[in-house]
């Protein structure tokens, strides 16, 4: 399939995945396609304005469209990841990021954790989630919500860790027909977030802190004297690690163990994967962890590692798919736009996929921008793409772009 056909190909990505979510109506339909090729076509701020500008309908009609609060966002994903994330080994991964915005009247606004900035920042968070794809090292995202104020936590009787639980667990029956494991960052390994996993039937995957307090599991056999058997042998000293105890992996950069021990901050035995790295670093060791206890050190440390690919969606989308331009003070608004937009992240992916050309959102969007226009210009002048003159002329067009692109 030839280059010129990118935009089209996002398009047919696009009415394929709307096609498996339920109650679609016609005049949704077109408004929804021509709001997510804007996504990628539009160069500058994606906001209703520019909508309105670049679109084909009014900017009240996308400002009624992104009201829209039923549709299923996690069906129009799923069936994108289902036919583009072919590897056999797929883990669900979750991940919050700091979204900047201002103004007293926007919901759940507040101080959440930026990553970039080091530091706490006024603004709002989403929280992402993705399908990770071990064999292949890549991700698409399922979808996002917004987190809520410390306000509107305390009026609930939660805290953050509860509520991010609490979240995955009302949509467990979608995510465990995907995966089972869920893979978070070190924030999440508490027990008041794996326990309540645990109990749904989740695994979970994360890293502890390096002065955690783990045990060996005692070697001893029952002697069927009185009193309980003994738990534990004796607490792990990770500077002088027992390697009579581990299993050690080859790895580029280091060196790793796998063993299973007892974590005493979450009451459980888990199956980790110790890693030191090479000479010279800084970090002495770092944890990584599982929840089921039977699964391999090796493969542990490749799910936590693929989970960094979640982080590219969200780079992708602050940088090219207008995350953060969202100026509505409206929460529907606010989380169909997040949507939205890593949604078109996920388009463009599996177009470049279906036509097999290497994946770089930054030069998909500078293509898909080029093709848009030029299809705006023959449209706006009543110029028929049918003759041959002008259907030759449009084609040599269409190639100058891509090379400018």
């Amino acid at each position: 399939m030839a280059k010129e056909t990118l935009l089209m190909q996002y398009q047919s990505e696009c009415l394929s995945a709307l096609k498996s979510v339920v109650n679609i109506h016609k005049p949704f339909e077109k408004t929804f396609m021509d709001t997510m090729k804007l996504f990628m076509a539009i160069p500058d701020r994606i906001n209703f304005l520019q909508l309105g500008r670049y679109g084909c309908f009014s900017e009240q009609t996308y400002r009624n469209l992104f009201e829209n609060e039923t549709f299923d966002w996690f069906a129009f994903n799923a069936s994108i990841i289902s036919k583009h994330l072919t590897g056999k080994r797929k883990a669900i991964a979750i991940d919050p990021s700091y979204i900047p915005k201002s103004g007293h009247k926007t919901p759940w606004i507040g101080y959440f954790w930026s990553g970039c900035a080091g530091d706490y920042k006024r603004g709002l968070e989403i929280m992402g989630i993705g399908v990770i794809d071990i064999d292949n090292h890549e991700c698409m995202t399922l979808g996002s919500i917004q987190t809520p104020d410390c306000k509107t936590l305390d009026n609930m009787g939660k805290n953050l860790v509860d509520w991010y639980s609490s979240y995955l667990i009302s949509r467990k029956d979608k995510l465990q027909s995907i995966s089972r494991t869920v893979v978070a960052d070190a924030f999440f390994s508490k027990e008041t977030f794996i326990t309540p996993m645990c109990e749904s039937d989740f695994h979970v995957i994360s890293r502890f802190r390096n002065d955690v307090v783990l045990y060996y599991p005692t070697l001893e056999k029952k002697t069927r004297k009185r009193g309980h058997p003994k738990w534990f042998d004796g607490r792990i000293d990770f500077a002088n690690l027992d390697l009579t105890r581990c299993k050690e992996y080859e790895v580029n950069k280091g060196k790793l163990y796998g063993l299973r021990v007892y974590a005493k901050a979450l009451k459980r035995y888990v199956s980790l994967a110790v890693w030191y790295p090479m000479d010279g670093r800084t970090d002495k060791w770092q944890l990584y962890f599982s929840t089921d206890d039977s699964m391999d050190g090796c493969e542990v440390l490749d799910y936590y590692r693929t989970r960094f690919q979640l982080e590219f969606c969200f780079r992708d989308g602050k940088q090219h798919a207008g995350i953060t331009n969202c100026q509505s003070t409206d929460f529907r608004k606010l989380d169909f736009h997040f949507n939205a937009s890593l949604a078109a992240v996920n388009l463009t992916k599996a177009a470049c996929k279906r036509l097999g050309i290497a994946y770089s959102i930054s030069s998909c969007k500078s293509f898909i921008h080029n093709a848009y226009m030029l299809e705006r210009f023959i449209c706006v002048f009543g110029i028929n793409p049918d003759t041959q003159v002008i259907d030759k002329l449009f084609k040599e067009l269409i190639l100058f772009t891509v090379r400018a692109a």
